[in-house]
């Protein structure tokens, strides 16, 4: 590996872990919080699953069957959303089943690469994602600092697989988005170029161009803390939004590219200016305007009910924190070491807000 990549991945990973591992910190536990939550029907932090925004039971099923190394259940989600053309919904099921464990030796996938032969799309999709996965995962979540040089040579090693093994899956399902979204998050680790970031995306779109998944995956990438900046990732989201139909979810995108660049250092009338709530009212319209069954919606209410805390529209926040109860693995609490615990903390001072007993 160059020297110049070597300093790229370096700079890459240190600028994303400051994001990603956020310590233990955030607002003090209202008193009586656990109480009061308890009477409301809500969910101690004990029972709220870290895995998954929101419960998804056949996906449960085909997460847990492939722990005891049966692919059967995800390949029947796989085969059911390519012929249905469900992309966001493929694309959702492949990062959650395209874990790290996936990729291992031995491993269930493996087993159904070996079942099905070499030319099967839904494992093609499955082995590029956890690819991905096993890369980010051996490079880990530390700070660069404490990261060894090997960590960084294995991580690159195996990140420069997952193109090829993208393109793999492309070929194999041309029609669908869902590689060309895996490639863009090999592409945030391997540093790639604007131009190249603009070619995958141009895939992305002229396959679906208000994909969810990869509207999210793509903000990243223009953000400052990876090759953007705070204006790149607000112009890439505002423009999404606007052209996007109601119920697409992308007016979530505002929202994130907002939280990624001032939450840090963001004071109480920060979040209460009228530019903010009116992405905030756009975002909520979306998320009621969206099917059923749309898979991100979950992860928009998590977000939704973080800024109407903030805003002190408790009302509306505890609406959401109902709706997504007992599933925390989402924006913003994701981006904690503890997600249960942070996510509690804003759900109590939304439910003490209502009560009247909470000064912001």
């Amino acid at each position: 590996m160059d020297v110049a990549r070597v300093v790229v991945i370096a700079l890459v990973a240190a600028i994303a872990v400051v994001a990603y591992r956020r310590t233990m910190a955030g607002p003090a536990a209202p008193r009586g919080s656990a109480r009061r939550a308890k009477a409301l029907g809500l969910l101690p932090r004990s029972a709220q699953n870290t895995r998954q925004a929101a419960a998804d039971p056949e996906l449960e099923q085909a997460r847990a069957a492939a722990s005891r190394g049966d692919g059967g259940p995800a390949a029947q989600l796989l085969a059911r959303s390519r012929e249905l053309g469900d992309w966001g919904r493929r694309s959702f099921h492949a990062d959650v089943l395209g874990d790290h464990e996936a990729a291992r030796p031995g491993s269930w996938l493996q087993a159904w690469e070996t079942a099905a032969g070499p030319d099967d799309p839904d494992a093609a999709l499955i082995r590029a994602r956890a690819t991905v996965s096993l890369a980010w995962h051996l490079r880990g979540a530390a700070r660069a600092r404490e990261t060894s040089r090997k960590q960084f040579k294995e991580f690159h090693n195996v990140l420069v697989q997952a193109p090829a093994l993208c393109a793999r899956a492309a070929h194999l399902n041309p029609g669908d988005p869902s590689p060309f979204v895996a490639e863009i998050w090999a592409a945030l680790g391997l540093g790639a170029s604007r131009e190249q970031m603009r070619q995958i995306w141009k895939e992305v779109t002229a396959r679906d161009p208000h994909h969810y998944g990869a509207h999210r995956a793509a903000l990243q990438y223009w953000c400052a803390k990876w090759r953007g900046s705070a204006g790149l990732a607000a112009s890439f989201a505002q423009e999404a939004a606007a052209t996007a139909p109601p119920g697409s979810l992308l007016t979530a995108l505002p929202l994130i590219a907002w939280y990624e660049h001032h939450d840090t250092n963001a004071e109480t009338d920060d979040f209460r200016t009228p530019s903010l709530v009116a992405m905030v009212d756009a975002a909520l319209a979306d998320a009621d305007a969206a099917p059923p069954d749309h898979p991100d919606t979950a992860s928009l209410r998590h977000l939704l009910a973080y800024f109407l805390t903030r805003q002190g529209r408790y009302d509306l926040a505890l609406q959401q924190f109902r709706l997504v109860d007992g599933h925390v693995d989402a924006l913003p609490w994701r981006y904690w070491d503890n997600p249960a615990a942070v996510y509690c903390l804003w759900r109590d001072r939304a439910i003490q807000g209502v009560q009247g007993r909470f000064t912001s």
